[in-house]
């Protein structure tokens, strides 16, 4: 069976797109978007892909309107949040605890690394989430989500407008300018006593399936995962997560969706997955 296929390129994921794993039965269409997020939206408007790599709250946000879309246990990207969070220095030094009623920007209000920061914020420094003026500069990739933060003017570039100090912060964003400094100023640091404290090594992305190729195809779908862990297995670069590791990474990530208003309700983790995903686990 040949499978429509959005999966990024990355050393858990060479293997299987150079072609070096392969299965009889299985074959990928891998179909080509860079960066690979801007493939998002169309498997969840259109469910254009079988097998599809997602950003995990974009999976919980699909999930919570019903979208056919089964995950697999298999995470893709797993990184720290703390080093995506920037000021503009020439406005004054500003520390997490700072930003009640600050003008902070970010791509989307539903990317992942900023409802992993917000609930950072929110959970670990006491902002006040609500109090924060949030400017974006992109739709959601469900379109079922009413965004009602304000909107940047078109064409303006999130990093020039925390430059020119039309910003206090952005989160989710890296880059080097004299201006702009960490958010978090001790970024290795932080992390580690974030990591001591929770256990949780943040997932930003998964993998999943539509629920009709894991409703009429079972063995199709567990033969992918297969391969999936396969062309991880032979890369050191690969993340590494335990049944417990990824279910204490998915209870945090649900927590903090569920509080920042991007789901009605806090899912369980058993239900991200379907009786077949639920098995591979």
């Amino acid at each position: 069976m040949r499978l429509r296929t959005l999966l990024g390129d990355y050393p858990g994921t060479a293997a299987l797109k150079s072609g070096s794993i392969k299965s009889d039965s299985v074959a990928f269409d891998f179909a080509d978007y860079s960066p690979t997020n801007k493939g998002f939206k169309p498997m969840v408007r259109e469910q254009a892909f079988d097998v599809s790599e997602m950003a995990i709250v974009t999976y919980l946000m699909a999930k919570s309107f019903g979208k056919p879309m089964v995950l697999l246990p298999h995470v893709v990207v797993a990184r720290f949040q703390h080093g995506y969070a920037l000021y503009n220095v020439r406005s004054g030094q500003l520390t997490p605890r700072d930003l009640n009623n600050k003008r902070v920007g970010i791509r989307s209000f539903t990317t992942t690394t900023g409802a992993w920061l917000r609930g950072i914020l929110a959970n670990d420094y006491g902002v006040d989430l609500d109090s924060i003026d949030w400017v974006t500069f992109e739709d959601a990739h469900v379109a079922e989500f009413r965004d009602t933060t304000q909107r940047a003017p078109a064409g303006q570039p999130i990093i020039q407008m925390l430059i020119d100090g039309e910003l206090d912060a952005v989160l989710g964003e890296k880059f080097e300018h004299p201006d702009l400094k960490p958010l978090f100023p001790d970024t290795a640091a932080e992390e580690k006593a974030w990591f001591a404290r929770h256990g949780v090594l943040p997932i930003n992305h998964m993998v999943v399936v539509s629920a009709e190729l894991s409703n009429r195809h079972p063995d199709v779908v567990r033969e992918v995962q297969r391969l999936l862990a396969e062309a991880a297995k032979v890369s050191a670069a690969a993340p590494r997560f335990s049944a417990d590791d990824m279910r204490r990474s998915l209870e945090t990530i649900i927590g903090y969706a569920a509080q920042q208003g991007l789901i009605p309700r806090a899912f369980t983790v058993d239900e991200l997955f379907d009786d077949v995903t639920r098995a591979l686990r």
